[in-house]
């Protein structure tokens, strides 16, 4: 196979990969410019989604200046060979796509625009080294190297963090201030002025700025647009004042929905506009470049790239193609959807479950900020205290929710306008001056300082949010480093292994996407199922918590008893493997358990009020459902360790004492899940016969440590069991007792102990 052959199908490869990356990146992206629309519910999804596809077309003919970065941003092309270069775009393309993917199927947002900075640093660093280490006449490595643009562009991407988070918090906070959560009857007086600014403040950065870099305008078109930029302005904030005030006046429609929704096109176009660049460039630079090679008849290993210093400009069919692409991936991609859920659930007004746990950093900043919060309200003259307590107080917005239910928003139109505003005008000026920022970091920044700034990170959540927003931070800089290493890596395989590494790293990479494409599938299916399962009701009758509790506790039994059953005989046969399952299906039946735990306010509010009772019938089972659960993962936890760390087996009879002290217990199970599903009294195997069969197990114990038949370790582990299973026999007992207790007939005031 000649060399041209080989460079037109690794350009073939290349273009095959920039739609793949398409596809994949808008995945992750998508947050940043749904996420406001969808979480405050201004639309339905489809409008929501024709809005935003319409933005990323026309934001993708505002590319071609942002192109650059691609091929000359972060390197010196002139100083690389074509047969280098060509292998360079490769392996940036082939890292981005690993990256991206793995990011989307664990639902986490991370940063194209950080990819890409630095998978073209690390393939460049790994290039320049290559040839400093082999050839007597290399350069410098800063000859290589465009290190003083690299920086800038890592430093404008850093900076936008402080940026976003910041302005984000003092809009909303001022905001919140002028509108307060009833915000409807302040729309009367400003809202149209307020509207009205907040889209000719869109409308001159999108247009005025981002006309610059259009590829379907004339010269003379811009700059008929540069010089009346004021006129456009004042032009656009009187028109849609006017408009909006005659929407106010003559209608109910609300009019922050059209902010909304004049913000989601803006956002999808600056995210078009600026983002673009990290699908496409790479591949539309090795385009220009095997078209400069060809053309030349030189030897790739002597034709230098001076061709890419200079202006290339981008056909605007390969922009539009792009924008078509991007846009049906938003129809059709499920990643993109678990993506915009993860900053949803961060930023939502509401508390509930949370995602993330907490953390030493996280409760440190909460107490520190409760401490400087405390003091500032101190010294505020009580008027202003209150004052301020009536603009933030969210009964009215909860009023709301509780009537919608499970069509509620996560937040309310005032926060998702000031969101989409002011992300729209931070990007559109980054691509107006050509640094490549990140989208993300700026959406969910701004996201994230607009939370802070209206109060949903309260003494309840803000330990959990900042965890999160910690952990997708941790990832941004995850990406950075693995985008680096990974390039770097790469660059060297296909240097040394040429064409045969290629198709090595070709299949190794079909196989990841395999992989994660079925695991995120498995991932979505179990969602699915758990939200079906799961789903709540918009109200709940006495009636609907007792089947309701019937159903998860006849999952939780049936699941214990095959877990542990399944350990015992793991155990027997030290089977390592098989236990290592049973661990990973006890912690599933576990999060069963805590997310039961921690929707038990969202249950027990929907509970009609002549059925209050009911409410505490549902938290006690809850509870005792929990702690089943908690003593059979404990079971399985000791069995695990013991037979990891490679312990002397039990002994036979101690087995055969498990197993028939299990046998009783899952009776127990079977006989009370049988009597709640006839609605009848559950008449289950006594307790104290199960309480009795387990003390004469630790008596054979202690018999068999006397004798010196087991040793220390034998002991622990047998005792344990028995001790988790005379939980699971007591809180099984409570359980009966409590449900026998609410079932009753003919009794109106039953109290729950």
């Amino acid at each position: 196979m000649d060399s041209n052959t080989i460079y037109i199908i690794i350009i073939g490869i290349l273009f095959i990969l920039a739609v793949s990356d398409l596809i994949i990146g808008v995945s992750n992206d998508a947050v940043n410019f749904l996420n406001s629309a969808l979480g405050s519910k201004a639309f339905n999804f489809k409008v929501i989604m024709a809005v935003a596809a319409l933005g990323i077309l026309f934001g993708a003919t505002f590319s071609t200046g942002m192109m650059e970065v691609a091929r000359k941003g972060i390197f010196h092309p002139e100083n690389f060979y074509f047969s280098e270069i060509i292998y360079l775009f490769l392996a940036i393309m082939l890292t981005d796509i690993i990256l991206l993917d793995l990011f989307n199927t664990f639902g986490m947002p991370t940063s194209t625009t950080v990819s890409i900075v630095f998978e073209l640093l690390g393939a460049a660093v790994g290039l320049a080294t290559i040839k400093i280490l082999n050839d007597p006449n290399h350069l410098s490595m800063d000859a290589y190297i465009n290190s003083g643009k690299a920086l800038t562009i890592i430093l404008g991407i850093l900076m936008s963090v402080v940026i976003a988070f910041t302005t984000g918090a003092l809009f909303q906070y001022m905001s919140r201030l002028l509108f307060s959560f009833d915000y409807r009857d302040k729309l009367k007086y400003y809202g149209a002025i307020w509207g009205g600014l907040a889209i000719s403040a869109i409308t001159y950065f999108i247009l005025v700025k981002g006309a610059k870099s259009a590829s379907f305008m004339s010269p003379e078109f811009k700059h008929s647009i540069k010089d009346n930029a004021f006129l456009i302005l004042t032009t656009t904030f009187a028109v849609w004042a006017i408009i909006l005030q005659l929407i106010i006046m003559f209608t109910k429609f609300d009019v922050l929905k059209i902010i909304v929704l004049v913000g989601t096109f803006a956002l999808a176009m600056a995210f078009s506009g600026n983002d673009l660049v990290n699908f496409i460039g790479v591949p539309l630079a090795g385009f220009a470049s095997y078209n400069s090679w060809a053309a030349s008849g030189v030897d790739p290993n002597e034709f230098l790239m001076t061709g890419l210093a200079g202006k290339v400009a981008t056909p605007t069919v390969f922009l539009l193609l792009a924008g078509i692409i991007m846009s049906l991936t938003l129809y059709f991609s499920k990643k993109a959807r678990s993506v915009t859920e993860t900053e949803i659930n961060l930023g939502r007004q509401e508390e509930g479950f949370e995602r993330f746990g907490s953390s030493a950093l996280s409760r440190s900043i909460v107490r520190g900020f409760s401490k400087a919060g405390n003091f500032i309200s101190s010294i505020l003259p009580r008027s202003v205290h209150s004052k301020l307590e009536t603009r933030f107080d969210r009964s009215s917005f909860q009023e709301r929710q509780k009537t919608l239910g499970v069509d509620a928003p996560s937040f309310d139109l005032v926060r998702a306008s000031v969101i989409l505003t002011v992300s729209s005008i931070i990007i559109s000026v980054a691509t107006f001056l050509k640094l490549p920022l990140s989208t993300t970091y700026v959406t969910f920044m701004v996201a994230m300082g607009a939370s802070l700034a209206d109060g949903s990170w309260g003494r309840e959540t803000a330990v959990y949010r900042i965890t999160g927003v910690f952990s997708v931070i941790g990832g941004w800089f995850f990406t950075a480093f693995s985008a680096f290493t990974i390039a770097f890596a790469i660059i060297f395989l296909f240097y040394y292994g040429s064409f045969y590494a290629v198709f090595a790293v070709m299949i190794l990479v079909g196989y990841i996407l395999f992989k994660t494409h079925v695991l995120h599938k498995k991932m979505s299916d179990e969602k699915e199922a758990a939200k079906e399962e799961d789903k709540i009701l918009d109200t709940y009758t006495k009636s609907d918590i007792i089947d309701y509790n019937i159903k998860n506790t006849k999952k939780i039994f049936n699941g214990i008893s095959e877990i542990i059953e399944d350990t015992i005989r793991g155990l027997s046969h030290e089977n390592l493997s098989s236990i290592k399952e049973d661990y990973k299906k006890i912690v599933k039946l576990n999060t069963k358990a805590e997310n039961l735990q921690n929707h038990i306010s969202d249950i027990v509010s929907k509970i009609e009020d002549h059925d209050i009772e009911a409410g505490n019938y549902y938290a006690v089972c809850v509870y005792y459902l929990r702690e089943i659960v908690y003593s059979a993962k404990s079971i399985v936890n000791r069995c695990y360790k013991h037979v990891d760390n490679n312990h002397k087996p039990l002994l036979e009879e101690q087995i055969d004492e498990l197993k028939k002290s299990m046998n009783e217990i899952t009776a127990m199970f079977n006989k009370f899940i049988k009597d709640a599903e006839a609605g009848a009294r559950s008449e289950a195997i006594s307790k104290d016969k199960l309480v009795d069969m387990l003390r004469k197990l630790r008596k054979n114990q202690v018999k068999r440590i006397k004798t010196k038949t087991v040793g220390t370790r034998n002991s622990i582990l047998f005792l344990g069991i028995v001790d988790h299973m005379r939980s699971i026999v007591n809180f099984s007992d409570r359980l009966e007792n409590i449900h026998n207790t609410f079932i009753q007939e003919n009794e109106d005031d039953v109290d729950i102990q």
